[in-house]
């Protein structure tokens, strides 16, 4: 089994369930007690939210780089960002950290095209909607990226950062995000990426008409898939 070396903290809540679905794969594949093998960087958010409120990307790429060194020094063989925004420098670190960097969104569209979907929603950050470093693995497999309107956005990204990040989650935001996928629906999104790890704790399976994609869940598969291929 490879060891696989986890950044998170980005937010806490969410890595609990990186931690905790890794270690359950593991165990679906191998039984009896067995478990990942496994390293944890966990970043004070605090220090991430502040770059990103600066959009000081050279800082957040610094700090993930020096993270992912430390966890490979320590025997990791493989890196996980435990959170969809950070993907965003998810290549550059790969190439200065010199381990695979386990990619979420690659990952989402290998899943999307078993289902044999081409139109999906997105929700996520701001920098995961309106960047393109998801949006474009979507499209080179064949998938056509739908992202809510800049107001959404905007809600979206701010109930992230207030609420989910912090583990509050209110029956009013619930409402709001399902009146935002139905939206995407009836735009064409035949189902819904759930493009940021604190947006299943919110949104579940059955609060949809259509297929969710669950990017936390669909991530750690692949990360278990990494270390006992």
């Amino acid at each position: 089994m490879k060891t696989l070396g986890l950044i998170g903290g980005t937010s806490w809540v969410s890595t609990i369930d990186y931690y905790r679905f890794i270690n359950q794969g593991v165990n679906d594949k191998l039984g009896g007690v067995n478990a990942a093998q496994l390293l944890l960087h966990s970043f004070n958010y605090a220090d991430i939210a502040k770059n990103h409120a600066t959009n000081n990307w050279t800082k957040t790429t610094q700090m993930v780089i020096e993270a992912g060194i430390g966890l490979r020094n320590s025997g990791a063989q493989a890196i996980v960002l435990c959170a969809n925004t950070l993907h965003l420098i998810a290549d550059e670190a790969e190439k200065a950290i010199g381990l695979p960097v386990i990619n979420i969104a690659t990952a989402t569209a290998k899943v999307i095209n078993s289902h044999g979907l081409t139109t999906v929603g997105l929700l996520g950050t701001k920098f995961t909607m309106e960047h393109t470093f998801f949006t474009d693995k979507l499209s080179a497999a064949g998938i056509e990226p739908l992202t809510p309107n800049q107001t959404d956005r905007d809600f979206i990204h701010q109930t992230l950062m207030d609420e989910l990040g912090k583990g509050i989650f209110l029956p009013e935001t619930k409402a709001r995000y399902l009146q935002i996928i139905d939206s995407l629906i009836q735009q064409g999104a035949q189902g819904i990426v759930l493009g940021c790890t604190e947006i299943p704790l919110l949104i579940k399976p059955e609060d949809t008409a259509v297929i969710q994609f669950d990017t936390t869940q669909i991530h750690s598969a692949a990360a278990v898939e990494f270390a006992l291929g």
